[in-house]
């Protein structure tokens, strides 16, 4: 047994590093949903902000009560919805690729106008995985009543739709990263498309922040704004591991590894 105490050690703090990575990375599995194929929608008679948090950020969700029921929201809700076929808005909280990154149950939806994350402190990202929500995917590949089919009539038009996260420490802008949710500006058809699956974009290069906004934008619009359903999935925003975590993580392996080479001599005790 006492043989065996710096392996379980080192597979100890393995485990509880692991935990305060996942504790400060939003998964918003750390969220209670009332069931299958549900999301958050404090909506009711009273108007208001009914932000959340998840891991080590804050989401805003904004309410304005006009008079019918389910309306209307911006900014995030988080989902457990599973439907990648139905088209239309009463599919908006739906992720295309069919559950959360990795087969997760939630995520997250965020919805323009306007959409925020707050920071519990200044840190820098590693990044965050992302998708489209079914609403906005099958908008895109077959058209709607609002929306064009991306590409026209003759697959040759050159649309994109484009997310883009800002980065602020307190009011100075960091930098943005830009991602393109659909692109069909290749000379080679066959080369366009809508993304489907969870997709990690590094936020590293926008540094230390306390706060990241999204902003969408996409080559079909019109009188009132983008005819694109403006919404976006996102998954497992993860901080930068700090130094003093990094340093026990590869001690640990270290640990582990010196282990496992180490022959075994006599008998246990």
């Amino acid at each position: 047994m006492i043989k065996n105490l710096p392996s379980m050690f080192a597979a100890a703090a393995l485990v509880a590093i692991a935990g305060v990575a996942q504790a400060s990375t939003s998964t918003f599995d750390d969220l209670v949903l009332p069931g299958p194929n549900t999301h958050y929608f404090p909506g009711g008679a009273i108007s208001g902000p009914f932000s959340f948090t998840s891991g080590a950020a804050t989401f805003n969700h904004d309410y304005t009560n006009f008079g019918f029921p389910g309306c209307c929201s911006t900014g995030w809700s988080y989902s457990n919805h599973t439907d990648t076929t139905t088209a239309g808005f009463g599919n908006q909280y739906s992720a295309f690729a069919g559950s959360g990154q990795g087969g997760s149950a939630n995520y997250a939806v965020g919805f323009i106008g306007p959409v925020v994350v707050e920071l519990a402190a200044p840190v820098r990202l590693s990044g965050a995985y992302f998708t489209n929500t079914t609403y906005a995917a099958l908008s895109m590949r077959d058209g709607d009543g609002f929306a064009k089919k991306f590409g026209g009539a003759s697959g040759n038009d050159p649309d994109f739709f484009k997310l883009t996260i800002n980065g602020f420490n307190g009011a100075a802008a960091t930098g943005s990263v830009e991602f393109f949710l659909a692109d069909y500006r290749f000379a080679d058809n066959a080369q366009d498309y809508i993304i489907r699956n969870w997709t990690f974009v590094n936020l590293s290069s926008l540094g230390t922040v306390t706060r990241l906004g999204f902003d969408l934008a996409s080559t079909d619009n019109g009188p009132f704004g983008m005819n694109t359903p403006s919404y976006f999935a996102m998954d497992n925003l993860a901080p930068v591991p700090e130094p003093q975590q990094a340093l026990l993580l590869v001690a640990g392996l270290a640990l582990i590894g010196a282990l496992r080479r180490k022959p075994v001599t006599g008998s246990q005790a």
